[in-house]
């Protein structure tokens, strides 16, 4: 699996949390401390994510950044 295919994984992985805790991507943004426009790039991998902004999501969702990358 390439670095692209990753990144794909992780923004899918974001959106399902996302969409699991019931939150809108100006919410989960709103609470992460992001822009909107940067988490929707995320989701649908054309920006790669930091790992100051994977932490940010992750306590925006309530989850460990571990459980970001649990989609093996």
């Amino acid at each position: 699996m390439d670095f692209k295919e990753q990144y794909q994984k992780l923004g899918k992985q974001i959106k399902f949390l996302r969409e699991e805790k019931r939150l809108t991507q100006e919410k989960l943004a709103e609470r992460a401390e992001i822009s909107l426009d940067y988490l929707g790039k995320i989701e649908v991998s054309i920006n790669c994510p930091g790992l100051v902004s994977l932490f940010k999501i992750a306590k925006a969702l309530g989850v460990r950044v571990k459980d970001l990358f649990d989609f093996e």
